[in-house]
């Protein structure tokens, strides 16, 4: 008799559950906006943003056209010199002038790149024309003046701070207002706004993703300001360039069953009697976000907010529009 009631009790559940399908399986409201179906198609991704920490912000490093003055600097610390690498919490010495007890400095380190190779036509140059790359090291604090040496110690590290590493005042950086996630317009064409291109990325990377550090060659000159935000974006020429991307190029596209294959523009010797696809038609793709974190007149630090795939330097960057 309890089989038989549990039973009945089943088939009226069942029964309730086909009369009321879960909204999920329910059929779309016509009145729907169509927007709801671009922010999940192939143009239209909705990203989430990621916004900058405070190593983010001050730890990115930055291109200046402006030499820093470099006549403070670290000497050693307390262990010199059996310890030649300070963190924070360390003691360390200062030469220059004009330390008082209870200032502040940045220490950062003009950078050289070791790697000759270009990793887009014409790195050097643009590097060299841009501007001397810093790496932002970490924060002090003057404890004494009374010796040749200031004596301070290490109050926040980036990385590890070196004998010769310079010391600036330190600046707060401003507070950034940050987009909540977004519908990105992958292939919007150019609109005009403000332009340029990746110079170089932090750690002399080449290849980057979500939350790396970029150098733009434009700035404050250019109307640039911190807070801005940049789409990155690149277009099929560029892969031409690239040493792996463009032997694709040189392959051949067609399937043997193809009467009339297409081929690769001017990279095959015997055009196919089939369509010839050139690069250059091929639409300009959006690879990515970048935040401005820092600015001087000519050059900006970015933060990669998002990547949808690989971003390269050398790519290009176009101001995007306010958000509303």
């Amino acid at each position: 008799m309890k089989k038989t009631g549990l039973i009945l009790v089943l088939l009226a559940a069942a029964a309730g559950f086909a009369q009321n399908p879960p909204a999920s399986t329910a059929a779309p409201d016509k009145g729907s906006s169509p927007a709801n179906t671009l922010e999940t198609n192939g143009n239209f991704p909705t990203v989430q943003i990621t916004t900058p920490t405070y190593a983010d912000l001050y730890c990115a490093g930055f291109m200046s056209k402006q030499l820093v003055p470099n006549a403070n600097y670290v000497t050693g610390g307390l262990q010199t010199p059996n310890t030649t690498k300070f963190v924070r919490g360390d003691i360390v010495y200062m030469a220059g002038s004009g330390y008082q007890a209870g200032q502040q400095y940045s220490i950062v380190r003009e950078l050289r790149d070791l790697n000759e190779f270009e990793m887009y036509p014409g790195e050097s140059g643009l590097v060299k024309a841009t501007g001397q790359p810093y790496a932002e090291l970490g924060r002090i604090k003057i404890l004494d003046t009374r010796q040749h040496n200031a004596v301070g110690v290490v109050e926040y590290s980036c990385d590890t701070i070196l004998p010769g590493d310079v010391a600036i005042p330190f600046a707060e950086k401003p507070t950034l207002s940050f987009h909540p996630p977004t519908k990105f317009d992958r292939f919007a064409p150019p609109s005009g706004r403000t332009s340029g291109r990746i110079v170089m990325a932090k750690d002399f990377d080449g290849i980057l993703g979500t939350g790396a550090k970029v150098y733009l060659n434009v700035g404050s000159n250019q109307g640039v300001k911190i807070g801005d935000y940049f789409r990155t974006v690149r277009s099929y020429t560029a892969d031409e360039h690239d040493p792996v991307d463009s032997l694709s190029f040189k392959s051949s596209l067609a399937e043997d069953t193809q009467k009339k294959p297409p081929s690769w523009g001017h990279h095959l010797l015997e055009r196919s009697k089939g369509p010839t696809i050139n690069v250059a038609d091929l639409p300009r793709r959006a690879v990515g976000q970048v935040v401005v974190i820092g600015v001087t007149p000519t050059t900006a630090t970015g933060m990669i907010t998002f990547a949808l795939e690989d971003v390269h330097i050398g790519d290009g960057v176009e101001l995007e529009a306010e958000q509303q």
